[in-house]
């Protein structure tokens, strides 16, 4: 089912596209429009209850398409080096772990796709390095370094989701 708030996450895609003009003010703005189409739609699926399984993909897969697009033009522009762009995606190679095991078991049909907490906290912080990648400020070795825990944290979370009986999903 399409609704509004699949609508915003698709607007991402085309948001990634500005980081291919080198303009400071228009890269600043992509990601504080990414930011704000991925809050909005998040509260207006949720308030409205327009929750979809399209839309639980389409989410997620429009904040990587946006951060991969930048980390790769910022790589280009040698202002990230390849494992420093390879440590923000480790919540990325995380997920595709977990999907490999879902299909693996035959688990994917069933499994409720959702956002994780770890998913939540790296989305954010991968949209403050990049604001801080925009305006040339070259950040410490460990904070790349906090990706990889993430990522792992991230996995974790995942496997401790899944092993939830599906009667107690919805228990808080």
């Amino acid at each position: 089912m399409w609704n509004l708030s699949n609508s915003l996450s698709l607007l991402r895609a085309p948001l990634a596209f500005l980081f291919l003009v080198d303009n400071e003010m228009l890269r600043l703005m992509a990601i504080l429009l990414a930011m704000l189409t991925d809050s909005i739609d998040g509260f207006l699926a949720r308030k409205y209850q327009k929750t979809t399984r399209i839309g639980a993909i389409l989410d997620p897969a429009m904040d990587k398409f946006f951060v991969f697009f930048a980390l790769a033009i910022f790589w280009g522009e040698h202002r990230l080096e390849l494992w420093q762009a390879v440590a923000m995606l480790s919540r990325d190679i995380a997920l595709c772990l977990f999907g490999v095991y879902l299909m693996a078991s035959g688990l994917w049909q069933s499994f409720e796709f959702r956002a994780i907490r770890w998913g939540k906290i790296t989305t954010a912080m991968q949209f403050i390095i990049l604001i801080g990648l925009t305006f040339g400020i070259v950040f410490p070795w460990y904070t790349y370094t906090l990706f990889v825990l993430f990522g792992v944290l991230a996995l974790y979370e995942l496997f401790q989701f899944k092993l939830i009986p599906k009667k107690d999903l919805f228990r808080n």
